[in-house]
């Protein structure tokens, strides 16, 4: 790496590092480190590993299922650069405005991990097509079957937001269909894509714009056919997104359990966490810091008890938020500075 690449990676992760310390200012600056710290000496040393696994899982789901496709359309990366590129998206999804952040640079991993634009793209937005879509799943379910203990919850204006948050990422859905599945779209948004990572010095110019679309769009169409003539896969990319949604929404509770609480049912605290995520997923404000916290404290107001709902708060944003980004920085440094 010469010398001008390196200065540039050095002011990058210096910018990184800088937003995380301005990022756990802007949560803690009312709390303190040592609430946090207190909070945590008392839950059980065992719930809290156990929140600790649920949120590696959480995020390491994603790279799996990153894995079993690329795998099913001749991709070449290994799990374990799957799994890391789901750290990589995470770190930049919290750090960018609505995560837009993400998906970018999780394409520019896979590409540069040996995978086609093309393949790397259709793995990428499936994987967010059923993340979104459970999400949207989740939160119709829970409108239609809990709608009253949710507006109780949540007060009138959370309840707005909730709402706000669910039809946004229904739009998305639905928007996420029209790119995949209209190939107009797709051309338009890779030759933007394209000048993008060129104009970025991430991709250089070469050879016939045109003749790169189109091998670009053969590349795209003949792994959407594929997916599409293998409904089984998606049906498992499906159940996964499920079982990893519900996992990071079950988190909650173990912290609940884990400060020594009893009273409230595990669906209870499942749905109103869901409903947290469903209405800051689309706000753009990057990790969608200081909404969250505030609505985590409203909804969870009735179910902790007096003094605890800072503290479980504290907890369990700081074991599924922060504390990935802390692991999705080490990853990125590693496999930008470290790995050649």
């Amino acid at each position: 790496m010469d010398r001008k690449r390196k200065k540039k990676l050095a002011i990058n992760v210096i910018l990184f590092l800088a937003i995380m310390v301005f990022t756990m200012w802007f949560v803690f600056r009312d709390e303190g480190v040592e609430a946090v710290l207190t909070a945590m000496k008392q839950m059980s040393f065992a719930h809290l590993l156990l929140a600790i696994v649920i949120a590696l899982f959480f995020v390491s789901a994603e790279g799996v299922m990153i894995w079993y496709l690329l795998r099913s359309i001749d991709g070449t990366s290994s799990l374990f650069s799957c799994i890391s590129c789901s750290f990589i998206g995470f770190l930049f999804s919290g750090i960018t405005p609505s995560a837009t952040g993400g998906q970018p640079m999780q394409l520019y991993y896979l590409k540069r991990d040996g995978n086609s634009w093309s393949l790397s793209s259709v793995a990428l937005m499936t994987v967010a097509l059923m993340y979104k879509l459970v999400l949207v799943l989740f939160g119709v379910g829970i409108l239609l079957f809990w709608h009253a203990p949710l507006r109780e919850y949540l007060g009138k204006g959370y309840y707005r937001l909730f709402l706000l948050g669910l039809t946004l990422n229904t739009l998305l859905v639905v928007g996420l269909l029209m790119v995949m599945f209209t190939p107009s779209v797709i051309r338009l948004l890779s030759g933007k894509a394209e000048w993008l990572a060129v104009k970025l010095h991430l991709l250089k110019k070469a050879g016939s714009k045109q003749a790169r679309l189109d091998h670009f769009m053969e590349n795209y169409q003949n792994a959407l056919s594929f997916l599409k003539e293998h409904k089984g896969k998606m049906l498992v990319v499906l159940f996964g997104t499920v079982v990893q949604r519900a996992a990071v929404f079950a988190l909650t509770y173990v912290v609940y359990r884990g400060m020594g609480m009893s009273g409230a049912s595990l669906t209870t605290i499942m749905w109103l966490q869901a409903a947290v995520y469903i209405a800051v997923d689309m706000l753009p404000i990057p990790g969608a810091q200081g909404i969250t916290e505030a609505m985590y404290r409203r909804a969870f107001l009735n179910i902790f008890t007096a003094g605890h709902v800072t503290a479980s708060m504290c907890i369990s944003r700081g074991v599924s938020f922060y504390l990935m980004i802390c692991v999705g920085l080490i990853v990125t440094l590693y496999e930008f500075c470290i790995k050649k």
